[in-house]
């Protein structure tokens, strides 16, 4: 990790988004990258997306996961969708960020990218914050004030949303095939059960950009760097997404 390596894989980075941008490539796959090294280098960004919207003009953007269905044919589809109301913020902002609104555009967005990537009417189940989903108001109220009122308002507009269900049993809903889409309230409660049941083959997908945006869920592992021990197949996953050929908007 260092400013001379986040210029170059942020350099490398932009080239592709020109190429989409001209119109010659219809999406862009890139490796992990890591943020820390192109933010020293002086670019003022976030993360890569962030970067990514500002080349592309794209003002309302989000990220989503995606791995194959853990239950096969048990699912509607054959790919679990993860969306998170919040991502890279710290815990203690989480609350304090969610909104209904927020909620539920990010149901909004998942049943949205779902459906463009074929899938039919999908089982968006959206997960509480707190433990117990609150246990009525003992453990945290923004089930009742902020989830529940953002569930009711997706299912107003005929999205299949259901919750908010606790967060240590959505997941195993999704892996029992009663789940097409999961969305999540923060960036963990997401990401550790989604590279649980499909780490080899996650890949996170850019949303609200003028082209398709894809690269595997994982790190840049420096750890195992030129040891040639690293598994190729995300990547593989990440080039070979089924996708529409414009990326849905937010």
């Amino acid at each position: 990790m260092s400013p001379a390596a986040g210029r170059a894989s942020a350099a490398w980075f932009e080239r592709a988004v020109r190429i989409a941008l001209e119109g010659l490539a219809d999406a862009v796959v890139f490796a992990p990258l890591n943020k820390q090294a192109m933010i020293r280098a002086g670019y003022p960004i976030s993360d890569e997306y962030d970067l990514c919207a500002t080349l592309s003009g794209a003002e309302d953007h989000d990220e989503m996961n995606v791995i194959p269905h853990p239950a096969g044919g048990r699912a509607r589809g054959d790919l679990l969708w993860v969306a998170r109301a919040t991502s890279h913020a710290s815990l203690r902002e989480v609350p304090a960020l969610l909104t209904t609104e927020r909620v539920l555009r990010t149901i909004r967005l998942a049943h949205r990218v779902a459906t463009s990537a074929g899938g039919t009417s999908p089982r968006i189940g959206v997960a509480a914050l707190n433990p117990h989903a609150g246990e009525g108001g003992l453990m945290g109220n923004e089930e009742t004030a902020v989830i529940a009122p953002a569930i009711d308002a997706a299912r107003r507009e005929g999205i299949d949303a259901s919750g908010p269900y606790p967060s240590d049993h959505i997941f195993r809903r999704a892996r029992d095939g009663a789940l097409e889409v999961v969305v999540a309230m923060y960036h963990d409660q997401a990401q550790i059960a989604t590279k649980l049941l499909g780490f080899e083959q996650g890949v996170s997908v850019g949303v609200g950009y003028p082209f398709v945006l894809v690269t595997p869920s994982h790190g840049t592992a420096f750890d195992i760097a030129g040891r040639g021990i690293a598994d190729a197949r995300p990547m593989r996953q990440a080039i070979a997404q089924r996708l529409a050929n414009r990326s849905p908007k937010p």
